[in-house]
């Protein structure tokens, strides 16, 4: 990671400074800065244009969140979902908004069997895969509750990005060539993304023209057109093609929900993230709850101690993700005892300094209270205000449909059910709390964070990856306030991941070989991963603003 890699953090001061020190941080000295930091130079670049016009940090995040609709199709859009967690710095209130997609009305589990037999290729790929989406439902209600710029100037970037097109960079290009072979099975969604008939080469132009004009009709007509009007019917009539259920009824009635936010307490901070049906939220506050009782600072840093400590409190996270959690909508969450300091000092009871345990050893099931392929960006603006913003399609380029005359690509969020049980694509297990059923919200591993010190945003961040946001963004948060890195640091550390079943620790291949023989000493089964979630973070620290973009996005993209 020792190389010039492109800055996607983007300050509105005066002027702009870009660090090529081998660093992926940007600094602002001055205390009013805004700072839009994703893992696209477009979409940031999207975002500041909003900040340099005088919006707040939802403007700029409603921005962003359109601009990525267009230059990264492969990780989020207007067909799918996400999380949004906002910080209110005049009201010192913090909100949490669910645009996470439903099961559609006529889904059940036996759609997704052929012969007796579940096939996870139909969750995963074509009309059964897509879930209702709920990105525009999501971005239009954060500008009708927030924003103080017209929309139409907010989606301005995006717009011009798709109908006078964009160079298309090293990780789309990346994605495009990885799923060639399934996207060319999509006419619609090759004709976009294959305008020659084979992948783009770096820098070529991608136009998006129908997109664009999709984009027109929300900027002017809201969020009706999507669910009602004659985008609707082009994402009903795809969906039908290919073999779904999703109807009318099922766009007309989606909304995205308002909810209270998760908040935790972190050596003397104030810990907001994102609570069910993201799983995040959830895993983060355990883990951190359980890693509170620890003098990590006397630890080194990733040391082999550190990493077994890290992995037994995410094992016990990911056990209770797959036993409790879902739409809380469905199933009654046992949040408050999962996030409680009385659960945690249970599990660090629990812990063994010298071994690990079988799977069934991890989570609250033993518990006796006494009577208890994604994309993220980070906004802060210069009156305090703070977003975190995770947005998801799913797996590269979701369902691989393209709806007609739209340009959207369609999500495939309904693998993100326990339906199989195998588990997931990321092979992420779940039981009756994540069943499928009609209008429900599938499962996420989002974890949109913001961390306070006093009234004041500290850090906010999430990331990306599937389960591994989870982890990542845990990480980030343990480099940043207990090994004091400066946050690009935080973000380029090496990381590992255990999501409890399957049963393996995984590690970036940085982490030092008699560290791992250590672990598997310990009794952890050991498998090197080159990426383990891609996070993006800001943090502020008096009079400084820093940005920290992950290059492992970029660095996978470009060593493949």
């Amino acid at each position: 990671m020792q190389r010039r890699i492109a800055i996607h953090c983007i300050l509105t001061t005066f002027f702009v400074f870009v660090s090529f020190n081998f660093s992926n941080s940007l600094l602002a000295q001055r205390p009013t800065a805004g700072l839009v930091v994703s893992d696209n130079e477009l979409a940031s670049k999207a975002g500041k244009e909003i900040l340099d016009r005088g919006g707040n940090a939802i403007d700029a995040a409603i921005a962003t969140a359109f601009a990525l609709a267009v230059v990264d199709q492969a990780s989020s859009g207007l067909g799918g979902g996400g999380f949004m967690v906002i910080y209110d710095a005049k009201e010192r209130r913090a909100h949490a908004l669910d645009f996470r997609e439903t099961a559609p009305e006529r889904a059940r589990a036996d759609l997704y069997a052929r012969g007796g037999k579940l096939v996870p290729s139909l969750s995963l790929t074509g009309g059964l895969a897509v879930a209702v989406p709920g990105q525009v439902a999501g971005l239009i209600q954060a500008h009708k509750r927030f924003a103080t710029l017209p929309l139409p100037v907010l989606m301005a970037p995006a717009i011009r990005y798709a109908s006078e097109g964009f160079a298309l960079d090293v990780t789309l290009r990346y994605a495009i060539d990885r799923q060639q072979a399934a996207m060319k099975k999509f006419p619609d969604l090759a004709r976009v993304f294959f305008p020659k008939g084979e992948v783009p080469g770096e820098g070529e132009g991608i136009r998006q023209v129908e997109l664009g004009e999709a984009l027109k009709a929300i900027a002017s007509k809201g969020a009706e057109v999507f669910y009602q009007g004659w985008i609707a019917q082009a994402i009903i009539d795809s969906v039908k093609n290919e073999g779904g259920v999703i109807s009318s009824e099922d766009l007309t009635n989606y909304k995205a929900i308002w909810r209270e936010p998760l908040v935790g307490r972190y050596r003397n901070r104030t810990v907001i993230t994102m609570p069910p049906p993201s799983s995040g939220g959830v895993a983060l506050l355990q883990a951190l709850n359980v890693l509170e009782g620890y003098p990590l600072t006397m630890i080194p840093h990733n040391s082999s101690t550190y990493l077994h400590l890290l992995t037994e409190a995410m094992k016990h996270g990911f056990a209770n993700r797959a036993q409790y959690l879902g739409d809380p909508e469905f199933v009654k969450i046992p949040s408050q005892t999962l996030v409680s300091k009385e659960y945690a000092s249970w599990v660090r009871g629990r812990i063994s300094p010298i071994k690990t345990h079988a799977p069934k050893y991890y989570g609250l099931s033993g518990f006796k209270a006494e009577q208890g392929g994604t994309t993220h960006f980070s906004v802060r603006d210069a009156f305090g205000n703070a977003v975190a913003c995770t947005l998801s399609i799913n797996t590269r380029f979701g369902s691989k449909i393209l709806a007609p005359k739209t340009g959207i690509v369609l999500n495939n969020h309904m693998d993100d059910f326990a339906i199989h049980p195998s588990g997931n694509v990321y092979g992420l297990q779940g039981n009756e709390a994540n069943s499928l059923q009609p209008k429900k919200r599938p499962l996420s591993s989002m974890s949109p964070t913001i961390i306070l010190q006093g009234d004041r945003p500290e850090l906010i961040t999430g990331g990306a990856g599937g389960p591994r946001i989870i982890s990542a963004t845990l990480q980030t948060v343990l480099n940043v306030l207990d090994f004091r890195m400066p946050v690009d640091k935080a973000v380029t550390a090496p990381r590992i991941h255990h999501q409890w079943m399957p049963d393996t620790l995984n590690v970036e291949t940085d982490i030092a070989p008699e560290t791992r023989r250590s672990l598997e000493r310990l009794g952890h089964i050991v498998r090197e991963r080159s990426v383990l979630g891609v996070v993006q973070a800001i943090f502020v620290r008096r009079s400084q603003v820093s940005g920290a973009v992950d290059p492992r996005k970029e660095d996978r993209a470009r060593s493949e």
